[in-house]
Order: structure tokens, then sequence, then C-alpha cells
């Protein structure tokens, strides 16, 4: 199989924060929020992948600042790294608020996804190569984030 970049399987989405979605301090919920970062993870991995995948964990999720209603919420995810069929998918959450055009960092997280074939089989898929110096350190950091969620109790 041909190794892919990982800018290849990079997906940007970016949703309006509307009222529905928030709490009464009209900031956005956070499963509001880890739905929208479960969507655009399988997304890159759909793309890297080239068919079906599943969710195997959400590793980690850091709520670093909120959204309000009106703020352009921006998620931004690729790949960075693969085992035999599974993806490490790296996403992150920006909210520009537009009226002051300040932009800043919500929410980062690491997900697992797992390309899977028409039985629901696990399927090989391609590695990945970074070419940023971004890709370059979560690519390398990569290993040790696996080894951390393989060394995790599974009650």
């Amino acid at each position: 199989m041909e190794k892919r970049s990982i800018n290849h399987s990079r997906i940007i989405q970016t949703r309006l924060v509307l009222p529905p979605d928030t709490n009464h301090l009209d900031t956005i919920f956070g499963g509001k929020v880890l739905a929208y970062i479960d969507e655009v993870a399988a997304l890159s991995a759909m793309k890297h992948a080239g068919g079906v995948v599943v969710t195997a964990s959400i590793d980690s999720v850091s709520f670093l600042s909120s959204a309000k209603v009106g703020d352009a919420l921006t998620m931004e995810a690729f790949v960075t790294y693969t085992g035999r069929s599974s993806m490490e998918v790296y996403v992150k959450v920006t909210a520009h608020d537009i009226a002051k055009d300040e932009e800043m960092l919500t929410t980062e997280s690491f997900v697992t996804m797992v390309a899977v074939d028409e039985n629901g089989k696990p399927r090989p898929v391609s590695q990945v190569y970074p070419e940023t110096e971004e890709e370059r350190k979560l690519h390398e950091s990569a290993p040790a984030r696996k080894k951390h969620r393989e060394s995790r109790s599974h009650i």
C-alpha cells in the first residue's frame, strides 16, 4: 500500500454556534462539541482509508475555552498516525468571534478510528507521512499516545 501525506486526510468544517447548541451561559454544550469532533474525525479517517470507518475511542479531549452564541466554530482534523487498520486523528476546534475578529483555540482531541470492510471486519490502511512541523511533532509523539491507550485498564 502506498503511503499518503497527512495533509491528504485534512478536513475542515465550520459551523455557526446557535442558541439551541448552548447552555444557560450561552456557551456551547461540551456534548455538542464532542459530536462535531467525532463527525469530522470520521470524515478525515474515511478520506484516508477510502471507505467506512468506526470510532474505536476518543482518547482525550481538552476543553481550553468556550465558544458562545454567534461564534463560527471551526473543526480541523487529520490522520496523524496509522496502525494496520487503525488511525489516530487529531482534531482541533477554534472559535471565531466574527464581530471582534478574534479567534481562540477551544478544544483539542485525539480520536482512534478503525477502517472496516463490508462485513464490519478491520481492513488495512495506508501509512502516513508528515510534511509540516506540526504534523511531524504529532506523528512522532503518536507511538507514546498509542502505548498509553493500550496501557489503560479495560474493565
